[in-house]
């Protein structure tokens, strides 16, 4: 670690303060890059006081020999980076208005701010208890809101219908989109990297706290793991609290639109995805989708998919009181329109509630 005497300290801002008054401004995490790739501030950018290297050789003195010991060492490894510090600063800060976090807002990000300070920036802030701060927030602060649950079985087109919903302007958080997998044992085909579950916490936290909690916030119904990150578990439990509005649509008319999102030339990864799945679907089915999936009979291949996905959410549902359930039938997967009379179908509904 780095003790510095500085003419000009940098301010201490709380979490709070920072989304408030200071989020506009470019934000530096100066965590070594190990730390920056699992988790960190979305729109941070990782300007390191120490490699990862650098910080388990600094960890290692401080436990083995003394904190003295340890403040000598980083010093040593900081001091030839020094000026490299202020030209990336001033790369992401031009303005010379800068926020600054570590894990708890101690050394490190005092050291490198002050550092900042007397050279030129005017305006320098440290987020208390840095990094730390917003993680507690980003896996507990989902208290507020009312939250409309969108339900249905596999190949229903939620994630369609969420994107419609948003672009007339309701309230959207697209969990799968965040998590980039569409959640299923099929959902990482046609999708990138997921980001660990911390960033994903990082990220989901940073769109939930944008929205205006005096009006519903749609998301859809998930499991606890969508892929390989898993939901905060306050926001999953709201999730299932809730009412659930569950679309009916028919399994042919699914298998068609199931058809349409995950055929994209990838045979293989679709296999792959039907032999996850093997203990469930029974050797029969699942020697049967692979066959048809083989001979590009892919609508064969979803309809025999979906009888063990239709069990698999049925026996959830059980789960959950038939009293907030509301079902809404559809007779196919047009996205546009099933927003339309999903909408109209739950302004009917909370008006006839009212009523009562």
């Amino acid at each position: 670690m780095l003790i510095v005497k500085f003419a000009a300290m940098p301010k201490d801002i709380s979490i709070s303060a920072y989304f408030e008054s200071y989020s506009h401004l470019p934000l530096i995490d100066v965590r070594s890059p190990g730390e920056f790739a699992k988790g960190h501030i979305p729109g941070a950018t990782n300007i390191p006081l120490f490699s990862d290297e650098e910080r388990a050789h600094v960890g290692t003195v401080y436990v083995q020999e003394s904190r003295e010991k340890a403040m000598e060492l980083g010093y040593k490894y900081v001091t030839p980076k020094l000026q490299s510090f202020i030209t990336e600063s001033r790369k992401v800060a031009p303005q010379n208005q800068v926020t600054i976090y570590c894990w708890r807002g101690g050394m490190r990000s005092h050291a490198f701010g002050g550092h900042l300070k007397e050279n030129g920036f005017d305006n320098v802030y440290i987020i208390k208890k840095g990094y730390k701060a917003y993680r507690t927030l980003a896996v507990s602060d989902y208290e507020e809101g009312f939250l409309h649950v969108l339900g249905g079985f596999t190949g229903s087109g939620k994630t369609h219908i969420l994107n419609e919903l948003k672009n007339k302007n309701h309230q959207v958080i697209d969990l799968e989109g965040l998590a980039n997998h569409k959640g299923s044992a099929f959902g990482r085909i046609g999708m990138g990297e997921q980001p660990t579950t911390e960033q994903f916490a990082n990220n989901l936290y940073w769109e939930w706290r944008q929205l205006n909690f005096k009006r519903p916030v749609w998301v859809e119904d998930e499991n606890l793991s969508i892929g390989s990150v898993n939901i905060p578990l306050p926001l999953f439990n709201r999730i299932r609290e809730s009412k659930l509005i569950f679309i009916n649509i028919k399994r042919e008319e699914r298998a068609k639109l199931l058809v349409k999102d995950y055929v994209i030339g990838d045979v293989e990864k679709l296999i792959d995805s039907i032999k996850r799945i093997s203990k469930r679907l029974g050797p029969q089915n699942t020697i049967a989708a692979i066959e048809n999936v083989q001979q590009n009979n892919f609508y064969e291949a979803a309809m025999l998919i979906l009888t063990y996905y239709d069990k698999y959410y049925a026996k959830g549902m059980k789960k959950r009181e038939e009293e907030k359930i509301q079902l809404i039938p559809l007779p196919d997967t047009n996205s546009k329109d099933n927003a339309e009379k999903i909408v109209s179908a739950v302004e009917s509904f909370s008006l006839h509630e009212k009523t009562k």
